[in-house]
């Protein structure tokens, strides 16, 4: 048995945004303040992921590893952290492919802090997914019209060819 109770009107329905629900489709129920509580909060997390990251850079200086590879780990972070960037703004405008998702995931994993703030970003201008998303359901609603208004009148009642 599912928790969610099946829907009663027919057509398309709204898919749900993490932290939003279905609240994008007319900013009810604090949608405001969602947006900037996502937007606080990611930033948040965004500088106490960036303190743990200064943390573990100075137990490399002190473990005295080499600048080789104390190069290595800042650059791996920062570019890790622009690719995660790029693919999460990106994820937010145009579905993603599953299986490349699926493959960047450890990738996307090391740049967390580009994800914390891309979702920060777009939290100041709009849910995030949040254009995709009514996009998908306009068309969604659109096209269910579209059928609805193909199959109006009594079959029983058309004329025979």
């Amino acid at each position: 048995m599912t928790d969610s109770p099946r829907p009663t009107t027919p057509g398309p329905h709204p898919q749900p945004i993490r932290f939003f629900g279905t609240t994008w489709l007319d900013h009810s129920g604090h949608y405001g303040l969602r947006r900037a509580g996502v937007a606080a909060g990611s930033l948040a997390l965004a500088a106490a992921s960036a303190v743990l990251l200064r943390i573990g850079y100075q137990g490399m200086a002190l473990a005295e590893v080499g600048w080789v590879l104390n190069v290595l780990v800042v650059g791996m972070f920062a570019l890790c952290t622009a690719i995660a960037f790029g693919r999460e703004w990106e994820s937010f405008t145009k579905r993603p492919d599953p299986e490349r998702r699926q493959s960047l995931r450890g990738l996307m994993a090391i740049g967390f802090l580009g994800v914390l703030v891309a979702w920060a970003l777009r939290s100041l201008r709009e849910a995030p997914g949040e254009g995709l998303h009514r996009a998908e359901y306009e068309e969604a609603v659109a096209q269910a019209s579209r059928r609805r208004a193909r199959r109006t009148g009594h079959p029983g009642r058309r004329a025979k060819r």
